[in-house]
């Protein structure tokens, strides 16, 4: 919160830039969901100091980068529209799960976090929000309980090639994973078990910054 600005104004404008980047996307304006997208966005720019958001410490900047990146991610992945689990590994502070799950309260989302104090700004977004379908686990990916999920997100979780070989136990079988990156990032190599992959470019609304998503199907098996 920036100092001196009053709660509410900062709230307001928030919201306001939620809703309109909600509205470009075509959500359209479901005001239960963009309260509690600004809530989210207060809450963790208030704990921005305890959790070290380095370059994300602006409500206003959080809701462009944050938020409507990971709405416009979740537009970017139409396998949602079937799916019943998402999980996000190295999540961080909840980005994208948690405005995933907000935009879809039919996903059961995991959120998977090593580092302790992100793990419990997760667990009190799911209190304060009353989102019950999604599950803060504190651990490393490959050493905490595994479930296995229709989509499987990781965002700057290790380089390409580590990430797809850690998402992979996650995703079920005919399961999708989704790895943010550069729209010009050169294509990584395709470990064991994949399908395909096939580079998607989606653009956040307001800002109109292009982003891209390495997107691949797991095998059946």
């Amino acid at each position: 919160m920036r100092d001196g600005e009053p709660r509410d104004q900062v709230e307001f404008a928030v919201s306001s830039l939620i809703q309109r980047g909600l509205g470009e996307l075509g959500y359209g304006a479901d005001s239960e969901k963009i309260s509690k997208l600004t809530r989210l966005v207060i809450l963790v720019s208030d704990w921005a100091t305890r959790i070290s958001l380095t370059g994300h410490r602006d409500p206003m900047q959080m809701a462009s980068n944050l938020v409507l990146d990971a709405a416009a991610l979740a537009m970017a992945l139409p396998e949602l529209g079937s799916a019943t689990r998402l999980t996000d590994l190295g999540s961080g502070v909840g980005f994208p799960g948690l405005p995933i799950a907000i935009l879809h309260p039919e996903l059961e989302v995991i959120l998977v976090e090593s580092r302790l104090k992100r793990h419990h700004l997760q667990r009190e977004a799911r209190r304060q929000l009353d989102l019950p379908g999604v599950h803060p686990v504190l651990g490393r990916s490959e050493e905490v309980e595994l479930r296995p999920s229709d989509v499987v997100v990781a965002q700057a979780m290790t380089q390409p090639e580590a990430a797809l070989k850690l998402m992979y136990p996650w995703a079920r079988s005919g399961g999708w994973v989704a790895l943010p990156a550069s729209p010009e990032a050169i294509k990584p190599s395709l470990p064991s078990g994949y399908q395909d992959l096939s580079m998607r470019v989606y653009r956040v609304p307001v800002s109109g910054r292009n982003r891209g998503l390495w997107v691949a199907r797991v095998a059946d098996s």
